[in-house]
Protein backbone atom coordinates (compact mmCIF):
# COMPACT_ATOMS: atom_id res chain seq x y z
CA UNK A 1 0.00 0.00 0.00
CA UNK A 2 2.86 2.75 -0.61
CA UNK A 3 2.08 2.96 -4.08
CA UNK A 4 -1.01 3.23 -6.58
CA UNK A 5 -1.80 -0.02 -8.38
CA UNK A 6 -4.32 -1.21 -10.44
CA UNK A 7 -5.41 -5.36 -10.04
CA UNK A 8 -7.27 -6.97 -12.96
CA UNK A 9 -9.76 -9.89 -12.78
CA UNK A 10 -10.45 -11.96 -15.40
CA UNK A 11 -12.19 -15.20 -16.57
CA UNK A 12 -11.12 -16.71 -19.96
CA UNK A 13 -13.71 -19.25 -21.10
CA UNK A 14 -11.31 -22.19 -22.43
CA UNK A 15 -14.25 -23.14 -25.00
CA UNK A 16 -14.55 -19.82 -26.73
CA UNK A 17 -11.72 -17.98 -25.84
CA UNK A 18 -14.08 -15.25 -24.28
CA UNK A 19 -12.37 -12.73 -22.11
CA UNK A 20 -14.21 -11.39 -19.37
CA UNK A 21 -12.22 -8.95 -17.19
CA UNK A 22 -13.12 -5.94 -14.24
CA UNK A 23 -10.31 -3.73 -12.13
CA UNK A 24 -9.91 -2.72 -8.96
CA UNK A 25 -8.01 0.62 -8.36
CA UNK A 26 -5.71 0.86 -5.26
CA UNK A 27 -4.36 4.04 -4.36
CA UNK A 28 -1.59 5.52 -2.07
CA UNK A 29 -2.70 4.82 1.39
CA UNK A 30 -5.79 2.78 0.46
CA UNK A 31 -5.82 1.27 3.67
CA UNK A 32 -6.21 4.45 5.87
CA UNK A 33 -8.84 5.73 3.64
CA UNK A 34 -11.18 3.25 3.57
CA UNK A 35 -10.40 1.23 6.50
CA UNK A 36 -9.67 -2.08 5.09
CA UNK A 37 -6.44 -4.16 4.61
CA UNK A 38 -5.71 -5.70 1.18
CA UNK A 39 -6.92 -9.02 1.72
CA UNK A 40 -10.44 -7.52 2.26
CA UNK A 41 -10.09 -5.32 -0.51
CA UNK A 42 -9.68 -7.99 -3.11
CA UNK A 43 -12.01 -10.66 -1.19
CA UNK A 44 -14.73 -7.97 -2.11
CA UNK A 45 -13.51 -6.82 -5.70
CA UNK A 46 -13.11 -10.93 -6.31
CA UNK A 47 -16.37 -11.56 -4.71
CA UNK A 48 -17.97 -8.81 -7.08
CA UNK A 49 -16.30 -10.29 -9.97
CA UNK A 50 -17.43 -14.09 -9.56
CA UNK A 51 -20.95 -11.91 -9.31
CA UNK A 52 -20.13 -10.08 -12.70
CA UNK A 53 -19.10 -14.13 -14.36
CA UNK A 54 -22.24 -15.32 -13.19
CA UNK A 55 -24.18 -12.89 -15.14
CA UNK A 56 -22.00 -13.69 -17.95
CA UNK A 57 -22.57 -17.23 -17.43
CA UNK A 58 -26.42 -17.55 -16.60
CA UNK A 59 -27.48 -21.41 -15.32
CA UNK A 60 -30.12 -22.05 -17.20
CA UNK A 61 -27.42 -21.92 -20.19
CA UNK A 62 -24.58 -23.15 -18.29
CA UNK A 63 -25.71 -25.22 -15.24
CA UNK A 64 -21.83 -25.84 -14.45
CA UNK A 65 -19.00 -23.14 -14.63
CA UNK A 66 -15.75 -23.72 -13.21
CA UNK A 67 -13.73 -21.87 -12.10
CA UNK A 68 -9.44 -22.20 -12.07
CA UNK A 69 -7.81 -20.65 -9.12
CA UNK A 70 -4.99 -20.37 -7.06
CA UNK A 71 -4.59 -20.08 -2.95
CA UNK A 72 -4.76 -16.32 -3.03
CA UNK A 73 -5.80 -15.31 0.38
CA UNK A 74 -8.60 -12.78 -1.58
CA UNK A 75 -9.83 -16.55 -3.21
CA UNK A 76 -11.32 -17.09 -0.07
CA UNK A 77 -13.64 -15.79 3.01
CA UNK A 78 -17.15 -14.95 4.15
CA UNK A 79 -17.35 -12.29 0.88
CA UNK A 80 -16.43 -14.85 -1.48
CA UNK A 81 -18.35 -17.82 -0.06
CA UNK A 82 -21.73 -15.32 -0.31
CA UNK A 83 -20.90 -14.62 -4.12
CA UNK A 84 -20.42 -18.46 -4.35
CA UNK A 85 -24.12 -18.84 -2.13
CA UNK A 86 -25.43 -16.57 -5.01
CA UNK A 87 -23.90 -17.95 -7.89
CA UNK A 88 -24.45 -22.35 -7.26
CA UNK A 89 -23.66 -22.57 -10.55
CA UNK A 90 -20.37 -21.47 -10.45
CA UNK A 91 -17.59 -24.07 -8.68
CA UNK A 92 -13.69 -23.72 -8.17
CA UNK A 93 -11.21 -25.91 -8.96
CA UNK A 94 -8.66 -25.04 -6.71
CA UNK A 95 -4.67 -25.50 -8.21
CA UNK A 96 -1.59 -26.93 -6.29
CA UNK A 97 0.27 -23.70 -4.38
CA UNK A 98 3.25 -22.52 -6.55
CA UNK A 99 1.94 -24.20 -9.59
CA UNK A 100 1.22 -21.05 -12.17
CA UNK A 101 2.26 -23.25 -15.13
CA UNK A 102 -0.90 -25.25 -14.48
CA UNK A 103 -3.20 -22.24 -14.98
CA UNK A 104 -3.60 -20.96 -18.79
CA UNK A 105 -4.80 -18.03 -17.92
CA UNK A 106 -0.66 -17.00 -16.42
CA UNK A 107 0.46 -17.00 -20.17
CA UNK A 108 -2.72 -14.54 -21.20
CA UNK A 109 -1.49 -12.38 -17.88
CA UNK A 110 1.92 -12.57 -19.81
CA UNK A 111 1.28 -11.26 -23.14
CA UNK A 112 -1.41 -8.75 -21.34
CA UNK A 113 1.35 -7.38 -18.98
CA UNK A 114 3.94 -7.00 -22.04
CA UNK A 115 1.34 -5.46 -24.56
CA UNK A 116 0.12 -2.92 -21.56
CA UNK A 117 2.54 -2.09 -19.48
CA UNK A 118 6.11 -3.32 -20.48
CA UNK A 119 9.31 -0.41 -21.06
CA UNK A 120 6.28 2.48 -20.02
CA UNK A 121 5.81 4.95 -17.18
CA UNK A 122 2.01 5.98 -16.21
CA UNK A 123 1.63 9.33 -15.18
CA UNK A 124 -1.43 8.15 -13.43
CA UNK A 125 -3.61 5.87 -12.34
CA UNK A 126 -5.88 6.31 -14.99
CA UNK A 127 -3.42 6.05 -17.99
CA UNK A 128 -2.42 2.99 -16.38
CA UNK A 129 -6.02 1.71 -16.47
CA UNK A 130 -6.37 3.50 -20.00
CA UNK A 131 -3.51 1.15 -21.45
CA UNK A 132 -4.82 -2.01 -19.47
CA UNK A 133 -8.70 -1.67 -20.78
CA UNK A 134 -7.24 -1.07 -24.75
CA UNK A 135 -5.27 -4.58 -24.16
CA UNK A 136 -8.10 -5.85 -23.03
CA UNK A 137 -10.13 -4.84 -25.86
CA UNK A 138 -7.43 -5.62 -28.34
CA UNK A 139 -7.84 -9.68 -26.67
CA UNK A 140 -11.49 -9.44 -26.37
CA UNK A 141 -11.80 -9.07 -30.51
CA UNK A 142 -8.96 -11.21 -31.27
CA UNK A 143 -10.17 -14.51 -29.79
CA UNK A 144 -8.07 -16.87 -32.00
CA UNK A 145 -5.03 -15.56 -30.36
CA UNK A 146 -6.41 -15.84 -27.15
CA UNK A 147 -7.07 -19.51 -28.00
CA UNK A 148 -3.52 -20.10 -29.26
CA UNK A 149 -2.12 -18.56 -25.90
CA UNK A 150 -4.38 -20.88 -23.80
CA UNK A 151 -3.62 -23.74 -25.72
CA UNK A 152 0.77 -23.40 -25.52
CA UNK A 153 1.89 -26.01 -24.00
CA UNK A 154 5.44 -25.23 -21.99
CA UNK A 155 8.34 -27.97 -23.43
CA UNK A 156 9.07 -30.30 -20.58
CA UNK A 157 12.99 -30.14 -19.44
CA UNK A 158 15.10 -33.20 -19.98
CA UNK A 159 15.91 -35.17 -16.86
Amino acid sequence: DCKDLLYVFAVVNLVSAALHSNTLESPKNAKKKTGQSKTRRLQQAFADHLRHVGRAYPPPQYPEVVLLIDNAPWHAGALVQQALADNPHLKFKRLPSYSPQLNPIERFWKKLRRRATHNRLFDTLADLKKSLRASLSYFQTMRQRVKSLLEKRRPRKAK
